[in-house]
């Protein structure tokens, strides 16, 4: 018999769970189905969220011929294969990781782009402003698949377990322990479900501790079961941030007792720079170093790197000045009309007037009187410093100093 995630795949949109923002009924890949208006896009998000099977529906629900071809392992000639076959008709290719597709086989592939006999549906796990190339992209819309939800997941485990050979339930601290361990990924968590259903008969219940001996795990002497995995991820952080160590070593014994060091890895990285930054920018080194050999040393000694770096962590001085500057200004981004880049911030302009560019190393202190910001949003302030650690308190002198002689208020 095929495996559980195999029968579960989606066969129609409806079935999709998590994107309903691309494929429920307002949804633009809906929308691009109804009307027959076939446009070439790219889908990209975290393994496991959905981007192949809706690739798959969208080329079974638009008939049109479909190749696919993989961009770390086919080749030129296959592509070129490909298009001199279907001379005479428009055909759909599916591109996995098109992040990865060669000079030479884009420079091939872009004219039939351009003049519609090939529409591409490009695949991809990383940020396509990052690592897929521009000529590429300008040719194709940007679609982000979402990351799953937990109650997603939940979903998408209940119509798993109805497929299922023997009827069982599954109390509510096992859910959350599969959803857990799925990260967000469907087809985790179809298929541990699938293998803890080995051990259970009809009418048994399934367990946190049957989930966790069946994936070899031990038994954990948590409290009770209340306590969510990302509950403690939580309670740690703010542990953290609200400066009491006590509280900081204790979730993380809870944490070390799951045993999953990447997520905690992750999570203390993110609290460096989210809740400590640049009151003690320093620190933020340590905690990568520790993180790092708490990988390497795995469990029990793991235990020592990530406890020295939480207690430093915990009495550290706090700002969030850093993050609450990149928030503002990514709103701004996506929710303004914020004008273009300056003349003299502009290598296109620059270049044909290079007196407008102003050397700031020719200045006192290196300090420049230009502005950068386009002039829409002149003025705006992103970043506004703290004086609640030296380091935080010095970059705030130089900061007036700086808006002074800038002439900012």
């Amino acid at each position: 018999m095929k495996p559980l995630a195999f029968r579960l795949r989606p066969t129609t949109f409806d079935e999709v769970v998590g994107q309903d923002h691309l494929v429920g009924k307002n949804g633009i890949i809906t929308k691009m189905l109804e009307q027959k208006k076939y446009l070439s896009f790219i889908l990209y998000g975290n393994p496991g969220t959905g981007k192949t099977t809706i690739a798959t529906i969208f080329s079974e629900q638009s008939m049109l011929d479909t190749y696919f071809f993989n961009a770390s392992t086919d080749n030129k000639a296959k592509l070129m294969d490909i298009i001199r076959t279907t001379t005479y008709h428009d055909i759909l290719l599916i591109i996995d990781e098109i992040h990865r597709m060669k000079a030479d086989i884009q420079d091939y592939l872009l004219p039939f782009v351009e003049n519609g006999k090939v529409t591409i549906i490009g695949l991809t796990a990383l940020n396509p402003y990052q690592n897929i190339n521009p000529a590429v992209r300008s040719r194709c819309h940007l679609y982000q698949v979402n990351d799953l939800s937990d109650e997603d997941i939940k979903k998408v485990i209940l119509k798993g377990q109805r497929e299922l050979d023997v009827r069982f339930g599954i109390d509510e601290e096992a859910m959350d322990l599969i959803v857990r361990f799925a990260n967000h990924e469907v087809r985790s968590a179809l298929n541990l479900l699938e293998a803890t259903s080995l051990v259970l008969e009809d009418g048994d219940i399934l367990t946190a501790n049957l989930v966790r001996a069946t994936m070899g795990k031990p038994n954990l002497l948590l409290d009770g079961g209340e306590d969510n995995f990302y509950e403690l991820l939580s309670a740690l952080q703010k542990s953290i941030r609200g400066s009491d160590v006590q509280a900081s070593i204790f979730y993380l014994a809870k944490l070390l007792i799951l045993g999953d060091l990447e997520s905690i890895a992750r999570r203390l990285m993110v609290i460096v720079y989210e809740d400590i930054g640049l009151a003690n920018p320093n620190l933020a080194p340590k905690v990568v170093a520790a993180c790092d050999v708490a990988r390497k040393v795995g469990l029990p000694e793991a235990k020592m790197p990530f406890a020295s770096v939480v207690i430093e962590m915990a009495l550290s001085p706090k700002s969030n000045s850093a993050m609450l500057a990149i928030d503002k200004a990514m709103h701004d981004v996506m929710n303004k009309d914020t004008g273009l880049i300056p003349d003299h911030a502009d290598n296109k302009a620059i270049r044909k007037n290079p007196d407008i560019y102003h050397y700031p190393h020719d200045d006192v202190g290196s300090i420049n009187p230009q502005t950068y910001l386009p002039d829409k949003i002149r003025g705006t302030i992103y970043y506004e410093p703290k004086d609640e650690s030296p380091y935080e308190n010095a970059l705030k002198v130089r900061f007036d100093e700086i808006n002074k002689i800038k002439n900012i208020k």
